[in-house]
């Protein structure tokens, strides 16, 4: 595979482009040595863990710094870019928490709320009980309510992949836990969320996403697909997906095209490495939500086997990092990619990471290892970035 690494780092809003392997005019030389061990990194992703392509952006207030390693496309061996578009997964609960947090802020409904009440008779069957459940159980993963993509079977024999069906397949089952009792990541939580959104404005969930944060961050690469339409819109890398089989011989297939409606307003949304670092910069330096919402979103439960030293707010995730410093943010993960926004708590300093491929060898579990060292290698220095 072509090995292959560019980076650019400037003192302003903005990157010049870079060849191979180069650092802008503009970086000062202390600043550039201080990326070297994201650099290093990059590589080692693609080299040693056998991705196509991994790209990252780190800010650091008005500074920017962008690398890759690998490919975009490894037919053609075209390099991944900056302004390349990929899908975010879970990182879109981030965007719909927000948005429930501001239809709270506007008195348009509360957190306090019931299932039952926004969608009567949704939750039901099987022991789940929507008017025991409210939406802050949703956005914190405290309901109890089964997780849809836990059951492949039925995801498969549906026919259509609308949020009423989603939810069916998951009150099909019964609950994990009864609401308030546990905490555990379930995809359903936030198609009820996304629902609910719905049901409040009535407008689509796509269009609130664009008019409520989208388009007043400038935030150009970011959007909800509309229904099932599989494209990725504007510029942007293949993914690459082993169906999550861990044998390094299995084959690679090409997961590009895919049917958002299936993970939708809990991972269906498409975004940039820029994108991301803005928006939650803007997010975490409390420039989106008043602070009563802020304040929500960020008091965090403990979480259980899911990613290790962490804790879950409402769409937003605390990390410990080794060193003793805690990052916040939020990762996802979908067929051919996989993607970690975190920074400081204040938003100054963020790193966004993508890979565009759903495996890692190399010493690596997972894509999260390479993700976890390149936060180390940011936030865990006392000095140079």
């Amino acid at each position: 595979m072509h090995q292959h690494t560019a980076d650019t780092d400037t003192g302003r809003p903005g990157t010049e482009s870079a060849g191979p392997g180069a650092i802008s005019e503009s970086a000062p030389a202390s600043s550039a040595e201080g990326y070297e061990a994201i650099r290093r990194l990059l590589q080692q992703a693609v080299i040693q863990g056998g991705l196509p392509g991994i790209l990252a952006e780190v800010r650091d207030g008005d500074r920017q710094w962008f690398g890759t390693a690998g490919v975009a496309d490894t037919r053609t061996g075209r390099e991944r870019a900056q302004q390349d578009r990929f899908r975010i997964g879970s990182i879109s609960k981030t965007f719909v928490a927000t948005v429930v947090l501001q239809l709270a802020a506007e008195g348009r409904l509360s957190l306090d709320d019931t299932a039952e009440q926004w969608l009567p008779g949704a939750v039901h069957g099987h022991h789940h009980d929507g008017a025991r459940v409210n939406i802050r159980m949703l956005l914190n993963h405290t309901s109890g309510i089964f997780n849809y993509t836990d059951d492949q079977e039925a995801l498969n024999r549906s026919q259509t992949r609308t949020p009423e069906s989603l939810v069916r397949i998951a009150v099909s089952h019964p609950p994990t836990f009864t609401p308030g009792s546990g905490w555990a990541y379930s995809n359903t939580n936030y198609v009820l969320a996304g629902m609910i959104i719905e049901r409040a404005t009535g407008r689509a969930l796509a269009e609130e996403i664009t008019e409520r944060i989208s388009r007043p961050l400038g935030l150009t690469g970011t959007y909800l697909p509309h229904g099932s339409d599989p494209t990725i819109h504007g510029p942007h890398s293949r993914h690459y997906t082993k169906l999550f089989q861990t044998d390094p011989g299995a084959p690679v297939h090409d997961a590009t095209e895919l049917d958002a409606s299936l993970f939708w307003a809990a991972g269906g949304m498409i975004s940039t490495a820029g994108d991301l670092n803005r928006f939650f910069g803007a997010l975490l330096g409390g420039r989106i939500l008043p602070p009563d919402q802020q304040r929500d979103m960020f008091t965090t439960v403990p979480t259980r086997g899911w990613i290790s030293q962490a804790a879950y707010g409402l769409g937003v995730s605390s990390v410990g990092l080794p060193c003793g410093e805690t990052v916040w943010g939020m990762g996802g993960a979908l067929f051919g990619s996989w993607s970690y926004t975190y920074g400081a708590r204040g938003g100054e300093q963020m790193v966004a990471a993508n890979v565009n491929g759903d495996w890692c060898d190399g010493g690596w579990d997972d894509p999260i290892g390479i993700f976890t060292d390149l936060l180390q290698a940011k936030f865990c220095r006392r000095s140079g970035t």
